[in-house]
């Protein structure tokens, strides 16, 4: 009876032992759910943290596609960061597809679709709940580009490691097909996280000639004469001139309104020129007069139409915005009129200014993406024009297209002709530095249309940081226009 009796404190022992095991088991498990999901984000967040580092680089990198072709890949350096990326053409392609750095991340497309390229948008997976549970990683997908091959060598290959950009659209859809920023670097060079990697971000930032600096889309240029057809679609939408050949009634030299500063030309002739001859030779005393007489109202109008002053601009990386300054005097408002002031574009800005009147007066946003893939090939996403907008009277752009088309014909802008196409220009010459000291940028804004094609193919513009000609409208022509005119050819397939 005693040995029976004595198993009861024993029973309620193992009762209590187990009630405990299971309070511990119980803690156990919150804790790790406290852990792997309450603070799951501080975690990953922690520098410290390495694992998610090292899964981004445990499989290789979707690829940038151009005109059929990738022109990028990933080796397998076979070290705990394990797959590189690597460039094809680095140079060529730089102001596209940034680089995708260990060290210093990621830019451009590289970072704009780093979901789809390194394989962590759940759009690549058909069914993320079960890739979530079995945790196995999703291959990267593929970026295919709007560019046009031969167009983006045409324009890498004018500029010949002089400084300057090339930016070109095809009209009726936007898509980007060349975008060039010289001189260039190789994105490779940054790829791994070696010393070597860290040598060259440390020497190609502090190059004063600025490589990693994208001129196509982030820097921003006083556009001088280009900025004339701006100019004049506002004049010829608000009414201040309706007959192309009529003169326009402008003194040389012109005294800017309310100060005793006298604007002059060029060259000669330009005294109450009619609008096609102010156009052709680009008239600064005539358009400074025409920006007064349309207003400052008008004037920001068909500017912001156009582009300026947008800061929401993606192609889908950041486009640095062009600006038409909104408060201005009189005098101010004639500098700016003429591309001066504090006017400023990007050459991507100017190619969408020259876009918009070859595809009489619609301008379609700008896009780079056609497409995104998975690995094997099918389409996500993409496809498709973007919106666009009425910028200025389909009769506007009509007559600038004239305007445009004498300026290669028979003015500044012989230099772009190309046989058996139409080709519309405008050559410029903007002062920049200290009392205007510096070496002027060249400029051209142009279109293309082949005889047998139905509407323009291509809108390009061109800047030439370091123009040799002298300082007239002519350093556009010579410098400028024959890079353009080889890019319209490429486009034109001539």
């Amino acid at each position: 009876m005693t040995e029976y009796g004595g198993g009861r404190p024993m029973t309620r022992y193992i009762r209590h032992a187990c009630a405990f095991c299971v309070l511990l088991l119980v803690a156990l498990l919150v804790n790790a759910a406290r852990v792997q999901v309450v603070q799951s984000g501080s975690y990953a967040a922690n520098p410290a943290n390495r694992r998610a580092t090292i899964a981004l680089y445990q499989q290789p990198r979707g690829d940038i596609v151009v005109g059929g072709r990738p022109v990028t890949g990933s080796v397998d350096t076979g070290e705990q960061l394990r797959w590189e990326r690597t460039y094809r053409d680095g140079p060529l392609y730089a102001a596209v597809t940034g680089f995708a750095s260990q060290l210093y991340g990621t830019a451009y497309l590289e970072h704009a679709e780093d979901g789809i390229l390194s394989g962590t948008d759940p759009s690549l997976s058909p069914l993320p709940l079960w890739q979530d549970m079995t945790r196995r990683p999703t291959r990267g997908g593929n970026v295919v580009t709007t560019l046009n091959r031969a167009a983006q060598e045409a324009a890498y290959r004018g500029l010949a490691g002089r400084k300057g950009a090339v930016a070109a659209i095809e009209p009726a859809t936007g898509r980007v097909l060349a975008l060039v920023s010289a001189p260039s670097y190789d994105p490779g060079e940054l790829s791994g996280n070696s010393e070597a990697a860290s040598s060259a971000w440390a020497r190609l930032n502090h190059d004063p000639e600025k490589p990693m600096l994208n001129r196509a889309v982030q820097q921003t240029y006083p556009p001088g004469s280009t900025f004339k057809v701006v100019t004049a679609a506002a004049a010829l939408d608000a009414g201040v001139v309706r007959d192309l050949d009529a003169s326009t009634h402008s003194p040389d030299p012109y005294r800017l309104p309310g100060t005793r500063t006298r604007l002059t030309n060029e060259g000669d002739g330009c005294r109450d020129a009619s609008l096609r001859q102010a156009f052709a030779w680009s008239c600064n005393t005539v358009f400074a007069k025409l920006g007064v007489d349309v207003g400052a109202t008008d004037m920001t109008a068909t500017a912001q139409a156009f582009g300026f002053n947008d800061t929401r601009l993606r192609i889908p990386f950041a486009v640095s915005p062009s600006t038409f300054d909104t408060r201005v005097d009189r005098a101010q408002l004639a500098l700016s009129s003429i591309g001066q002031y504090n006017t400023r574009a990007t050459p991507l800005q100017m190619a969408m200014v020259a876009a918009a009147v070859a595809d009489g007066g619609r301008l379609r946003t700008p896009y780079l993406v056609e497409r995104t893939t998975r690995h094997g090939g099918e389409t996500i996403a993409g496809g498709g024009m973007r919106p666009d907008r009425q910028v200025m009277r389909p009769s506007t752009a009509d007559l600038l297209k004239e305007l445009m088309t004498d300026v290669v014909r028979k003015g500044t802008g012989t230099n772009a002709a190309i046989p058996g196409a139409v080709v519309g220009g405008k050559t410029g010459t903007a002062q920049h530095g200290i009392g205007n000291s510096g070496v002027p940028y060249a400029w051209f804004v142009s279109w293309a249309q082949a005889e047998n094609d139905p509407q323009p193919k291509v809108a390009v513009a061109v800047v030439v940081e370091d123009a040799s000609a002298d300082r007239g409208e002519i350093s556009g022509g010579g410098d400028a226009a024959p890079i353009a005119r080889d890019v319209m050819r490429a486009v034109l397939g001539r």
